[in-house]
């Protein structure tokens, strides 16, 4: 019968559990017998399990926001300080979104969080995120992504594809075999893939739309000025 032990505090849709003995160690909570053969869509919500500090990408209120997941399985370690989440994952917080078949998410001792996605639909996981104060949106796949709490950087490896959505339309897209981004610099640099075998090191593509022009009153008061 599957098991899977949760950190307090915590909050579980579909799930009974008694209230912990401090004495007894970390809570454990054992799934029916009738959903022993699959834990589905089990929602929990892990106060502090993924921080986001500050950043010019993300959306301030994230930081805030508890981390909301579903999957078909979920094994988190209290101890090792690691959440492994499989099949169907979506997990949330705040505008942040990741889909894929495994999210890894592992507390680092320094209090920042590492979350490593991988596998999803047609091999990829997908990555999505508001930048604060404006109607644009970054997101992109790749069969690996992988968010850096240390350093607040999103990173893009193999079949790598990043988008910038403004009002909803796409405005900006790279592709290549690497994509990095830095939430605090809003800086991306992409890689393709290395020359192997004597053929030709991988290109990268992308396509990038002019900014609009400085509002022409910001021109008129600069001119008055003079």
């Amino acid at each position: 019968m599957p098991k899977m032990s949760l950190p307090v505090p915590l909050a579980v849709a579909a799930l009974r559990t008694d209230v912990p003995n401090p004495a007894r160690g970390p809570l454990r909570t054992t799934v029916p017998a009738r959903h022993a053969s699959r834990v589905t869509h089990v929602m929990v919500w892990l106060a502090g399990a993924f921080v986001v500090h500050g950043v010019a990408l993300a959306d301030k209120t994230d930081r805030a926001q508890p981390v909301v997941f579903a999957a078909d399985a979920a094994r988190v370690d209290e101890t090792r300080r690691v959440n492994i989440l499989t099949g169907n994952v979506e997990l949330t917080k705040g505008t942040m979104l990741i889909r894929a078949e495994r999210v890894e998410v592992r507390q680092n001792p320094d209090g920042t969080q590492t979350a490593t996605a991988t596998g999803g639909q047609g091999g990829r996981s997908y990555f999505k995120q508001k930048r604060e104060g404006m109607d644009e949106v970054i997101e992109g796949e790749a069969e690996k992504i992988v968010y850096e709490g240390r350093d607040d950087t999103v990173t893009f490896t193999s079949r790598a594809e990043m988008r910038r959505l403004t009002a909803g339309l796409k405005t900006d897209e790279v592709n290549g075999q690497a994509i990095r981004y830095d939430n605090k610099t809003s800086v991306y640099q992409v890689m393709g893939a290395p020359s192997d075998g004597g053929k030709p090191a991988g290109r990268v593509k992308g396509v990038i739309t002019p900014r609009a022009s400085e509002p022409a009153a910001a021109a008129t008061g600069a001119g008055a000025g003079r």
